[in-house]
C-alpha cells in the first residue's frame, strides 16, 4: 500500500467515525510563491496576463501573421477608431493602477487565510449527506469539484454584474455620454483596448464586479488567481479582432470576438450587452443581435477579399526583391 493510499484511508476512517475526535490546529496557509502572499499574486497576475496576451495579439497585428482571420481589415481599424493607441495604453494603465490601489487597501482588512479545518468540514459533510454517497466522492468533491463549481458561480456573478451595468450605461443617455461612450471610441476593437474605459466605469464594472464575485462566492486567493486571470484573458481575446481557429475561448463560450464586435458597431450598439462569458442575459431580455450568422458571412467575404489582396501584395513584393 502506498503512502498516499494509507493517508486517504486514514481520512476516510476519520470521516466515517460517529464522533470527530481529531484536534483542529489552524496554521497559516502556505503561499503559492514563497514570500509573496497569494492575495498579491491574485492582484498582480491578471495585470501581467493582460499585457502579455494583448502584446501577443499586437505582434500578430503589426507583423500581419494572421490576416486570414481578421474580422476587420487593418485600414478600417486606422480609419474608424477615434482614439490613438497611446491614449488607450495610458487609460488601461490608469485602470490597472486604480484596481491595484483598491486591492492593496482591501488586503489590510482581509483576515489571514488558514488551513487545518478541512478534515472537520469533510466529517460534517459525511454526516449530513446520505450514506449512499461514498466518502471518496466527498473527499474529491471537496478538493476538486467544489472549486470548479465556485469558478462557474464566479463567472456567472461577473456576467450578471457586467450585463446589468453595461446595459444601464447604454440605456441611460447621461451615463453613456459621461462614461461609456469612451469605450466606444473603438469601433474596431483590438487587444490593448479591452479595458479602455472611463476610470469610474472601469472601477464599477471590472474592479468592483470581480470583488463582488469574490465576496459572494467566498473565493480563496488561489481561486481568485485563476478566475481573475481567466476572465482577463477572455476579455482581451474578445477584443482581439481575430477569429483564430481552435481558440479555446471562442470554442468554449458563445460570447466571443464576433459577438462582441457587433456591439462595437453603430448598428449593433443596442445589442449584445452580455460580457465576457455567456449570452443568457441577452437571450432572456431579448437584447441579442438576431443576424449573427449573416454578419459572420459578410465579414468572411470581406476578410477573404482582403486576404487575397494581402497575398498578392506579398507576392509582388517578393518578386521585386528577387
Amino acid at each position: 500500500m502506498s503512502n498516499a493510499t494509507a493517508v486517504l484511508n486514514d481520512v476516510y476512517r476519520v470521516m466515517e467515525s460517529p464522533v470527530f475526535t481529531e484536534k483542529v490546529v489552524l496554521t497559516p496557509r502556505p503561499d503559492l510563491i514563497p514570500g509573496i502572499p497569494d492575495y498579491f499574486v491574485a492582484l498582480f497576475s491578471p495585470i501581467v496576463a493582460y499585457w502579455v496576451y494583448a502584446s501577443i495579439f499586437h505582434v500578430v497585428d503589426v507583423y500581419e501573421l494572421a490576416e486570414k482571420y481578421r474580422i476587420h481589415p487593418s485600414e478600417e481599424e486606422e480609419r474608424r477608431n477615434k482614439v490613438t493607441l497611446r491614449e488607450v495604453v495610458k487609460d488601461v494603465l490608469l485602470q490597472h493602477f486604480i484596481q491595484t490601489f483598491v486591492g492593496v487597501v482591501v488586503y489590510f482588512f482581509e483576515p489571514p487565510k488558514t488551513t487545518g479545518h478541512e478534515l472537520e468540514l469533510m466529517w460534517q459533510l459525511r454526516h449530513q449527506l446520505p450514506s449512499s454517497v461514498p466518502s471518496w466522492a466527498i473527499y474529491y468533491g471537496y478538493y476538486y469539484a467544489w472549486p470548479v463549481i465556485k469558478f462557474l458561480l464566479g463567472i456567472t456573478v461577473i456576467d450578471t454584474w457586467q450585463y446589468m451595468w453595461h446595459r444601464l450605461m447604454h440605456e441611460n443617455k447621461a451615463l453613456y455620454r459621461r462614461f461609456h461612450s469612451r469605450h466606444h471610441r473603438l469601433y474596431v476593437p483590438y487587444a490593448y483596448g479591452a479595458l479602455y474605459n472611463d476610470p469610474f466605469e472601469g472601477f464599477l464594472l471590472d474592479t468592483l464586479g470581480a470583488g463582488v464575485a469574490q465576496f459572494l462566492v467566498q473565493l480563496t486567493p488561489r481561486e481568485c488567481i485563476f478566475l481573475f486571470c481567466f476572465s482577463t484573458l477572455k476579455t482581451v481575446d474578445d477584443h482581439s479582432g481575430y477569429r483564430l481557429p481552435n481558440d479555446p475561448f471562442q470554442m468554449l463560450f458563445p460570447n466571443n470576438t464576433v459577438y462582441h464586435d457587433i456591439h462595437h458597431q453603430q448598428w449593433g450598439i443596442k445589442n449584445n450587452f452580455s460580457q465576457p462569458f455567456f449570452v443568457f442575459w441577452d437571450k432572456l431580455f431579448n437584447t441579442d443581435y438576431k443576424f449573427i450568422d449573416e454578419y459572420k458571412h459578410q465579414q468572411n467575404q470581406i476578410t477573404l477579399a482582403k486576404y487575397k489582396e494581402f497575398l498578392a501584395k506579398k507576392d509582388r513584393s517578393k518578386k521585386k526583391t528577387e
